[in-house]
């Protein structure tokens, strides 16, 4: 599980046009199809469990960069009403927290079970958030999007996908940046599916295409608190596309997911348009 106060398992206890819906604990929480399929099945991606087998595809959107240098277009995001609406009345969301923009992205995994239908994320992500609102206390779920087994991107934390939205789920680091929730665990020898790191590597090119940043390279950041790798108020240079594990000390997102951030970091360069 990933802890807004530390982590999964800490010491410490072109603009192109996408689909858009409106309207709408206990299980704890891409090759992305073609980007005109996805976004016509973006409203049943919740109610069709997609195969994974299916959707190992040649990735579309290195032929659809967007205009502008090193920009990538959006790739389909599941709005949140999608998993909220279903379970009931809501509770009261505070005003969300922006940032000016966001300069890294930091990858989790969920800790929870790997063999989940697709059909289902909608409630898994649904109990993550009854858990760490409920329990925990927390304003609202801590990541800004989670990704499936079949690579169906998903908003969670409340603010709009477009705008540098402040997330809670890398302590210490949560300013300027993004969280991406890999939905499984994935410790060392667990199978990553392709599909789940293409979505991950083209919501990254997105996100910090929108402030020019290359997601190969390093970023500046400063620690807002001495639990982190870092004592507060210290300037920290840590990759652009991170795992949780460079800003705190946890284990998240696993060696398995670990060992495939130089992949996703190449991959959401090209998909950028860099050389």
């Amino acid at each position: 599980m990933s802890v807004l106060r530390g982590g999964k398992r800490s010491t410490r206890g072109p603009r192109r046009r996408t689909v858009r819906i409106s309207g709408p604990a206990a299980v704890l929480v891409c090759c992305l199809p073609g980007l005109a399929a996805v976004a016509a099945l973006v409203w049943c991606a919740y109610m069709v469990d997609r195969s994974v087998t299916a959707s190992r595809t040649a990735h579309p959107l290195a032929a659809a960069r967007a205009t502008a240098p090193h920009t990538a277009p959006r790739p389909p995001v599941v709005p949140r009403a999608a998993w909220l609406g279903q379970g009931g009345t809501p509770r009261k969301q505070p005003p969300p927290r922006y940032d000016d923009k966001v300069v890294a992205v930091f990858v989790h995994h969920t800790d929870s079970p790997n063999t989940y239908r697709c059909a289902d994320t909608p409630r898994i992500i649904r109990d993550l958030y009854a858990g760490q609102t409920g329990t925990r206390a927390w304003d609202d779920i801590g990541y800004n999007f989670l990704v499936d087994r079949c690579g169906t991107i998903y908003e969670g934390r409340a603010g709009g996908v477009d705008r540098p939205v402040t997330g809670a789920h890398t302590l210490g680091f949560n300013h300027r940046t993004t969280g991406i929730a890999a939905i499984g665990t994935f410790t060392a020898g667990a199978e990553v599916p392709r599909v789940m790191t293409e979505a991950i590597a083209a919501l990254a090119a997105w996100k910090l295409g929108l402030s020019g940043t290359d997601p190969r390279a390093d970023v500046r950041l400063i620690s807002s608190n001495s639990h982190s790798r870092f004592a507060a108020g210290t300037p920290a240079t840590l990759p652009a596309l991170a795992g949780h594990n460079d800003g705190y000390m946890t284990t998240c997102p696993g060696a398995a997911l670990t060992a495939r951030l130089p992949e996703i970091r190449d991959l959401a360069a090209r998909l950028q348009g860099r050389p």
